[in-house]
């Protein structure tokens, strides 16, 4: 329960004005971050009558709240996001699994190109028109290579110095040694973007062109080919056209509520063509439109803001417009009122079909975390965990994951190259576990509850050392994975008092801490095979003539394989080193790995 002691003269003197507040554990970590209109109504309302669910979870945690009082709502929930993305709380909605989607990007300078991108900052001066999302970066690609083969842009990565073979088979334009006139490229160009801006007609028409002339030159194995696209594109396109006046580039987001879950559906619309969706569920506080206008924002902060967003009569339209800077509104009849309804039938399906993948998901998740915090009696946010790899007695590393709440966080995944002996793994671990704890007070970054080693005594004795010489030991808990005499994970060993703690092979707490081991043994073996690859690689490099150290840094950084660098023409690798090297190393690579082979 939370600390009314604390908590209750504070809430006295709490404000009726807009703010952000945080709450606070027992550490003084932020374990949620909200905002008000009124602070004092709003933080009051968690310590007086009934609460369930996430939001009786949070209030058990909680020891204290500070707060910070804004000149108005908008500028209370745009500080909210912002400590929310700084903090990472652990009951805040968090995009964790959140993933950038492929675009479509035109791009006419110096010479007009189409590919798949996913990045959205482009200037102007640029010359780039991107369309999107696509949810399906499969349909993106086909249309990519669509392109690509109807119109003749420039297809190679690096421009040559001759003539390839797009240009013979009339699929480039031969940018590399002529001087195309611009009105070709301007008809080109215009169709291009008149297709992926919505006109199917003018790509569909160059299809049937195509596959006409390949037929009559009796050419049937292009043609059929042809057939294939324009069937693709009838399909697609079919699917895809839905009914509205316009053609403005608008997002539809609608919700589910059930059993404490929030369904979120985002459909995507471009130039009158539903190109795809983003499908959600998230546990919820009780004030689920906080947590939903929250969502809204946040998704935003990553994607493609497009000129209109249709969302429900509930939430904030004029906050979440402001917020994000763009047009945010609600219909009540019309097209536009079909789609929202669309998308609220569509975000109930996908709750009805995974309710019980997510309920299962969460018990392998927070319920395994919340399940090790009974075990272990302390309460648990942030597990880090690490492991030792050296291979053949060289290239030493050591990987460190990160879980939170039971879920991966990658972003916070960190490597150390280490210079001890291989051999030593105590000073191994004492050496990577001071330049994480050093360095995480310097920066004042956020601390682990649980730290987890691949061993027993040993591996415990190490970090303890580290954590005593930094005045941590009493902050974090550390906990050894014990291997029984089949070399498989058995027990935890608790750090303080070294006693074995028997593990239930079948529980969810056991395949959780299971899983993080897995996870970092992956993580640190798959480092040290990269340096491997590139140490290997770079003896090679330097026993060839003409290659110095300046010259293998950018041969290691463009190709980064020995596989790579044999792929590739000796006219490419002349670009970076002189022609008679380029054909040295060629050499001496196609000899050694013969010798490879016959071995």
């Amino acid at each position: 329960m939370a600390n009314m002691e604390k908590v209750k003269p504070k809430l006295e003197l709490l404000p009726h004005l807009p703010g952000s507040y945080q709450m606070r554990d027992i550490n003084g970590n932020i374990i949620y971050v909200g905002k008000a209109k009124d602070l004092k109504n709003r933080v009051t309302s968690y310590f007086t009558g009934r609460v369930t669910g996430k939001t009786a979870k949070l209030v058990e945690n909680i020891d204290d709240f500070t707060y910070i009082v804004t000149s108005s709502e908008l500028e209370s929930f745009l500080l909210e996001i912002n400590l929310i993305k700084k903090y990472d709380p652990k009951y805040n909605i968090l995009l964790r699994d959140d993933k950038s989607y492929p675009y479509i990007e035109y791009k006419r300078s110096p010479y007009p190109e189409v590919k798949i991108v996913r990045y959205l900052q482009v200037k102007k001066k640029d010359s780039k028109h991107l369309f999107g999302p696509y949810v399906n970066a499969t349909a993106a690609r086909k249309i990519v290579e669509l392109i690509n083969r109807l119109y003749p842009i420039k297809k190679c990565r690096n421009l040559g110095k001759e003539l390839c073979l797009y240009y013979h088979i009339h699929e480039c334009l031969g940018y590399c040694v002529k001087n195309v006139p611009k009105e070709e490229i301007d008809n080109m160009e215009k169709e291009i973007l008149s297709f992926l801006g919505g006109n199917d007609e003018i790509i569909i028409n160059k299809i049937k062109s195509k596959m006409e002339k390949y037929a009559s030159n009796l050419q049937f194995e292009e043609a059929n080919e042809m057939k294939e696209y324009l069937e693709y594109i009838n399909i697609v396109m079919q699917k895809q056209k839905i009914d509205l006046p316009d053609l403005i580039d608008r997002d539809v987001v609608n919700y589910t509520i059930q059993n404490g879950y929030l369904s979120i559906v985002i459909f995507f619309i471009r130039h009158g063509k539903l190109i795809g969706s983003k499908n959600d569920i998230i546990l919820i506080e009780e004030d689920y439109k906080d947590d939903l206008e929250t969502y809204i924002t946040m998704f935003y902060q990553k994607h493609e803001i497009p000129k209109e967003i249709l969302v429900p009569e509930e939430l904030d339209q004029e906050l979440l417009s402001n917020a994000i800077n763009t047009k945010v509104l609600y219909v009540s009849r019309g097209p536009k009122k079909k789609l929202l309804d669309l998308a609220k039938k569509n975000s109930n399906i996908y709750l009805t079909n995974n309710f019980e993948t997510i309920n299962r998901k969460l018990k392998r998740t927070s319920g395994a975390n919340e399940e090790l915090e009974k075990l272990l009696g302390i309460k648990i946010h942030r597990i880090e965990s690490f492991d030792n790899s050296h291979l053949f007695g060289n290239y030493a590393v050591s990987g460190m994951v990160v879980f939170k709440d039971g879920l991966e966080s990658k972003n916070d995944y960190r490597k150390y190259k280490v210079s001890v002996d291989v051999n030593d793994d105590y000073n191994t671990m004492r050496e990577v576990a001071y330049r994480r704890y050093y360095r995480a007070l310097v920066e004042k970054s956020e601390l682990p509850d649980l730290i987890l080693v691949d061993g027993g005594k040993g591996q415990i004795h190490a970090i303890n050392d580290v954590l005593d010489m930094l005045d941590l030991r009493s902050k974090i808990k550390v906990c050894g994975l014990v291997k029984n005499d089949k070399h498989m994970t058995n027990d935890l060993m608790d750090g303080e008092t070294l006693e074995v703690i028997p593990l239930d092979r079948t529980s969810d707490v056991f395949h959780y801490i299971t899983r993080i081991q897995d996870e970092v043994h992956r993580f640190a073996i798959t480092y040290h095979r990269q340096l491997r690859s590139k140490g290997s690689l770079a003896s090679i490099l330097d026993n060839v003539e003409g290659i110095g150290t300046v010259r293998r840094k950018e041969l290691l950084k463009k190709y980064g394989s020995i596989k790579k660098i044999n792929e590739v023409s000796i006219e490419e690798l002349s670009e970076i080193i002189p022609t008679n090297v380029a054909t040295e190393l060629k050499n001496y690579l196609s000899e050694y790995l013969k010798s490879k082979e016959d071995k």
